[in-house]
């Protein structure tokens, strides 16, 4: 084998992943860098309400951090352990239904403040969790689209109403960029999650107009995927920091 055909080195399976074993399995499996993320548009939607509750936001956020951080993420460890954590299947079984509760009955607890519109939503939540990450119906919700509507315009939407019982154009119009938002986190780590977890190695040259050449490998191709994911997550993220701050300080 030449040296341009050897495996590159092994990666890890996500760039925020953590060696296997003990605690870093739990960091892993939350995902931090996503679940942030995805938090950041219940900030997002509950800070264009036109009152900020913190108690509601953070009741919001809880039920956010279970279902989607805890459940949807050991749903989807619990096939093949994509991500190389140790945690047995018993205990990802666990946190799924331990997320799904905490989840639900924090919703419940909700209804007697926001009031029956919550009901629809509250039901749709661990649906969405389940059928998404199940790949149920032959994957129906497990692709572009159904990511980026879950996962980004649901946020937003539920936060608003959390807040406010009601739904109005402006919520509806930050879920659309939510979703954007989100494709684009779904264009950029699916090949990046290929490359780490899929690839062995990568072959190839580029040529310059100029005649030079460099050689293609695996880390070269996941770099600018990744930096971009880096960039676009603490961008929501201090951006509904920023927005917080703004509204309840």
């Amino acid at each position: 084998m030449t040296e341009a055909a050897q495996p590159d080195r092994e990666l890890k399976a996500a760039y925020y992943a953590a060696r296997p074993g003990g605690w870093r399995d739990w960091w892993t499996l939350l995902h931090p860098p996503y679940t942030a993320w995805h938090l950041g548009y219940v900030v997002i939607g509950a800070c264009l309400a036109p009152v900020v509750n913190a108690t509601r936001l953070i009741a919001t956020l809880l039920a956010f951090f279970f279902a989607v951080g805890l459940a949807a993420h050991a749903l989807d460890e619990l096939h093949g352990h994509p991500l190389g954590t140790k945690l047995s299947k018993t205990t990802l079984v666990i946190v799924v239904v331990v997320g799904l509760i905490g989840a639900v009955a924090l919703g419940v607890a909700g209804i007697s403040v926001v009031g029956w519109r919550l009901v629809p939503f509250l039901i749709l939540g661990p649906v969405l969790v389940i059928v998404y990450n199940l790949e149920l119906f032959g994957g129906a919700l497990h692709n572009d689209l159904g990511f980026a509507v879950c996962w980004g315009a649901f946020p937003v939407l539920v936060a608003y109403l959390a807040q406010t019982g009601r739904l109005v154009a402006a919520p509806i119009i930050a879920a659309a960029g939510a979703v954007c938002l989100s494709a684009a986190q779904r264009t950029l780590s699916t090949p990046a999650r290929t490359l780490r977890r899929r690839v062995t190695s990568v072959e190839g040259t580029i040529v310059l107009a100029d005649g030079s050449q460099s050689n293609l490998d695996r880390e070269i191709l996941l770099a600018p995927l990744e930096r971009a994911l880096r960039a676009l997550s603490w961008a929501v993220v201090l951006l509904a920091f920023g927005l917080a701050v703004a509204r309840m300080l």
